[in-house]
C-alpha cells in the first residue's frame, strides 16, 4: 500500500479510460469510501447514484457544453448531490465525498476525473443540474455538485514533483 503522500502525489485527472469494467470488489470498496465520508455533524446529507449503464452515461455527458465528454466513455461514474433542505453546508459536503472517492479510486489504480455541474448548464442555458435531476428523476430539493467519472486509466499523467510545488502558497503565522 502506497503512503498517504504517494496516493496524492499520483492522484491526477484522467480523461480517456480504457473499455474494461471495473469489478464489482473495486466498486464495492468505493461505495465503502464513499459512505465513510466526513459531513458536518455527521448528517450526511449526501446522496450518491452510481451509473455503469453506457447509454446513461452518454445522456449524462449531455449536461453541459464543455469538459464532459470522458463521461460517455468511463465505465462508472458517481452522481454527487446532497438535500439542501438538510444543510447550508452541503457543497463542502459533497466535496470532500468527491474528493475521498477518487483517492479510493486512485488507491485501486483507477484513474478518475471530478466534473463539475453545480453553476454549469448545456449550449442551451439549461443548468446541468436541471438536466442531471430530470435525466434521473432526482427531486427538486436535491442539487447536484458535481460527476466523478471512474475506470481504468487509458493515459499517464506525471506525478507531482516537490520541488515543483507552490511552496510560496503556504504562509506562516500571518500572509
Amino acid at each position: 500500500m502506497n503512503s498517504f503522500i504517494e496516493l496524492l502525489r499520483n492522484r491526477r485527472s484522467i480523461r480517456r479510460f480504457t473499455e474494461q469494467t471495473v469489478e464489482p470488489e473495486k466498486i464495492e470498496y468505493l461505495k465503502k469510501a464513499i459512505l465513510m465520508s466526513p459531513s458536518g455533524k455527521r448528517r450526511n446529507e449526501w446522496e450518491f447514484i452510481m451509473v455503469q449503464d453506457k447509454n446513461t452515461l452518454t445522456q449524462l455527458a449531455g449536461c453541459k457544453e464543455h469538459g464532459v465528454e470522458l463521461v460517455a466513455k468511463a465505465p462508472l461514474a458517481f452522481v454527487i448531490l446532497a438535500d439542501t433542505t438538510q444543510t447550508d453546508i452541503w457543497i463542502e459536503d459533497c466535496s470532500i465525498a468527491s474528493i475521498i472517492l477518487q483517492l479510493a479510486a486512485e488507491s485501486l489504480d483507477l484513474g478518475s476525473c471530478w466534473v463539475q455541474c453545480r453553476l454549469r448548464g448545456q449550449q442551451d442555458g439549461t443548468p446541468s443540474e436541471d438536466y442531471i435531476r430530470q435525466l434521473l428523476q432526482i427531486p427538486d430539493h436535491f442539487a447536484v455538485l458535481n460527476l466523478v467519472a471512474i475506470g481504468y486509466k487509458n493515459e499517464t499523467r506525471k506525478s507531482f514533483e516537490d520541488e515543483k510545488l507552490q511552496w510560496d502558497k503556504i504562509h506562516e503565522e500571518k500572509f
